[in-house]
């Protein structure tokens, strides 16, 4: 498009997905359940970990922020999500959309750092094991967990700056949020210098935590072969097989939207990944932590029987 010619719009157009018939209002409620379960999931987590003093472990401690984060991460793109089945086609304001964008990416950064955070506290307790507390004190924890918000929410600057001052000729989304590709597709310019400063921002940010994991969970999987027993190695290997599954879901989904050039994927390909990290993901990370989980299912049995012992003396 010629870039003389554009034209400022203070109004976006979300087109969301386009269910038929009976299928709109399957798609809305089933959405919405979902998205009550993942508020409800890891609202549980959260309430478990400071109700239960077993729970009082740096471990759970990221795993109750996790929690904390998911919240608002899934809560940042689900109701324009419902709103798009609900109604189809859905104005959105500029400034409003610019928002969602930034803080969806924001808390998305947040988490990619968290993750690596998480991978780190599993290193020193299994490689590290009598220096685990001293390192890990209620200190560096509180430390370590402001400064993945901190690092998340200045990453994003640069992504969402560059995309909110980009002149823009059309109108239609085609996503169900403000995303970084579909937007661009959107403006009068060429937008591959800004596609490649996306990538390398984002994708060293994400690569590194990435390649962080990847050697952190090397040293623990060397460290767990050489204990003396089966039983030892996998107990070693369940405490880290959550967050693992976590990660795969999470940088898998991210690495095929995020890194690379969005002009080499069809059309339309960003929302229906985006419904994996961007939903799926939060929504099965409590699930992935608890069912799976001895520690997490003797801790709802204590409060279970503190909550009966108390309306029993009510």
């Amino acid at each position: 498009m010629d870039g003389a010619n554009h034209t400022w719009t203070h109004t976006f157009i979300l087109a969301g997905f386009s269910p038929t018939g009976t299928l709109r209002p399957l798609a809305f409620m089933g959405t919405l359940c979902i998205y009550l379960l993942t508020l409800a999931g890891n609202l549980f987590i959260i309430v478990l970990v400071q109700a239960d003093s077993g729970l009082s472990t740096p471990m759970y401690f990221f795993i109750s922020v996790l929690s904390f984060l998911e919240l608002w991460y899934v809560s940042t793109t689900v109701p324009t999500l419902l709103h798009t089945l609900l109604h189809g086609r859905s104005p959105i304001a500029s400034t409003a959309c610019f928002v969602q964008l930034y803080v969806f990416h924001s808390l998305g950064m947040t988490e990619c750092y968290l993750l690596g955070v998480m991978a780190l506290d599993r290193y020193l307790a299994i490689c590290r094991p009598l220096h685990y507390h001293a390192l890990m004190s209620r200190q560096v924890q509180l430390w370590l967990a402001g400064a993945t918000w901190v690092a998340g929410f200045s990453a994003a600057l640069v992504p969402a700056s560059l995309t909110a001052t980009l002149p823009y000729c059309l109108k239609e989304v085609a996503h169900y949020f403000c995303d970084l590709a579909p937007l661009m597709r959107l403006a009068c310019m060429d937008t591959s210098w800004h596609a490649q400063v996306h990538g390398a921002v984002i994708g060293v940010a994400t690569g590194c935590n990435f390649v962080l994991i990847l050697g952190l969970y090397g040293g623990i999987l060397k460290a767990v072969l050489k204990l003396p027993s089966a039983a030892s190695r996998a107990k070693a290997f369940s405490t880290c097989s959550s967050h693992m599954t976590v990660v795969a879901l999470f940088y898998a989904s991210a690495f095929t939207v995020y890194v690379g050039s969005p002009q080499n994927r069809p059309e339309g390909t960003d929302k229906l990944i985006a419904l994996v990290y961007a939903l799926l993901t939060p929504f099965l990370n409590p699930i992935i932590y608890s069912l799976r989980n001895k520690e997490v299912k003797e801790a709802v049995k204590r409060v279970s029987d503190k909550i009966r012992t108390m309306l029993r003396e009510a």
